[in-house]
C-alpha cells in the first residue's frame, strides 16, 4: 500500500470534540463549568465596577486588581463559551482562523496575568518596603507604563506562535481531542517539521512565566525580612494579613498551571480526558476564585459590595 499524499489536502476547518472517553457525560459536565464561568464573569464583573466607581479604590492594589479581574474574564471567555457550545449544541466546527485566535488569546491572557502578578508583588513589595513613598513611586503613571509594559511584553512573547502556526500545512487529521484549540495541540496535527514550534512553545513563554516567578519569590524573600524587622507583633501581623490574598491568588495561578506541566510532559499514565478536564478548569478557577478570595480577605471591597446590595435593596 503507497503512503497518503499529504501534500494534496490541507485543513481550513477543524472538529473538537470535547472530552474523548465523556461525550455521555458532556451535558452534565457543562453544569458545574457554566457555574463556574457565571461566578468568575459576575465576580470579575463586580470588582472591575466597585474599582472604577468607588474612589477610595483607586490605590495601586486595586488598581492592579482589576486590570488582573479583566484578564481572567479574557482568559475564561476565550475557552468557556465554545466548551459550553460542544457540550449543550454539539458545534464542535472550528475554522482554522477561529482556532489559531482562540489559542492566542487564552495564551496571551496567561502570560498577562503573570506579569501582573508580578507587578502586584512589586505593589506589596513597596507598600511594606517604603510606606512613606508608597503613593510617589506607584502613582496613576506609573501604574499605567508597568500595565502597557506587561502587555507588550506577553504580545511580543505569543505573537510569534501565530505566525510559527499559519505556516503549517495540516494535511493527516483535522480532529483535535480538546475543548479549545492550544498552540501544541494544534501544531502536532500539521503534516511538517514543527521543532521551532515545540522549542518556542516551550522555551520562551514558559521562561517569561517562570522568570515573573522568581521575581515574585524574590519579591516575597525581600518583604518577609522587612516584616520580621518590625517592632511590634501587631505591625507584622497587619503587614503579612496585606499579603495574604496576593499569596493565595498566586497560589491558584501558578500551582495548577505547573501541575499541569507536569501531568503533560511525564504522566503518560494519566488519561486523556483527566488531563482535558484539568486545562479546563486551569481556565475556570482562578478567575471564579480570585475575586472571591479579595472580597473575602480585602475589608475595603467587602465593605464597598456590601454598602452597594444594601442600598439597592432599601431602594426596591
Amino acid at each position: 500500500m503507497s503512503a497518503p499524499n499529504y501534500s494534496t489536502v490541507s485543513y481550513d476547518m477543524f472538529v473538537l470534540i470535547g472530552i474523548p472517553g465523556l461525550r455521555e457525560l458532556h451535558m452534565w459536565i457543562s453544569i458545574p463549568f457554566c457555574l463556574m464561568y457565571l461566578v468568575a464573569v459576575a465576580g470579575n464583573g463586580i470588582l472591575i465596577c466597585m474599582v472604577a466607581v468607588e474612589r477610595s479604590l483607586h490605590e495601586p492594589m486595586y488598581l492592579f486588581l482589576s486590570l488582573l479581574a479583566f484578564w481572567d474574564l479574557i482568559l475564561s471567555t476565550s475557552t468557556v463559551p465554545k466548551a459550553l457550545s460542544i457540550f449543550w449544541f454539539d458545534d464542535v466546527d472550528i475554522s482554522f482562523g477561529g482556532c489559531v485566535t482562540q489559542l492566542f488569546f487564552m495564551h496571551f491572557a496567561f502570560v498577562v496575568e503573570s506579569g501582573i502578578l508580578l507587578a502586584m508583588a512589586f505593589d506589596r513589595y513597596v507598600a511594606i518596603c517604603y510606606p512613606l513613598r508608597y503613593t510617589t513611586i506607584l502613582s496613576h503613571g506609573v501604574i499605567g507604563k508597568i500595565g502597557g509594559a506587561v502587555v507588550l511584553r506577553s504580545f511580543a512573547t505569543v505573537f510569534p506562535i501565530v505566525f510559527l502556526v499559519k505556516r503549517l500545512p495540516f494535511c493527516r487529521t483535522n480532529i483535535i481531542a480538546h475543548t479549545f484549540c492550544e498552540h501544541m495541540g494544534l501544531a502536532k496535527l500539521a503534516c511538517a517539521d514543527i521543532t521551532i514550534n515545540v522549542w518556542y512553545g516551550i522555551s520562551v513563554p514558559l521562561l517569561s512565566v517562570m522568570l515573573d516567578m522568581v521575581t515574585i519569590v524574590i519579591s516575597y524573600g525581600l518583604i518577609l525580612r522587612a516584616v520580621f524587622r518590625l517592632p511590634s507583633y501587631d505591625a507584622r501581623m497587619k503587614a503579612l494579613s496585606t499579603c495574604g490574598s496576593h499569596v493565595c491568588v498566586i497560589l491558584m495561578f501558578y500551582l495548577p498551571g505547573i501541575f499541569t506541566v507536569i501531568a503533560q510532559r511525564f504522566g503518560q499514565k494519566i488519561p486523556k480526558h483527566a488531563h482535558i478536564l484539568l486545562a479546563n478548569l486551569y481556565v475556570l478557577v482562578p478567575p471564579m476564585m480570585n475575586p472571591v478570595v479579595y472580597g473575602v480577605k480585602t475589608k475595603q471591597i467587602r465593605e464597598r459590595v456590601a454598602l452597594v446590595f444594601s442600598s439597592k435593596g432599601k431602594c426596591c
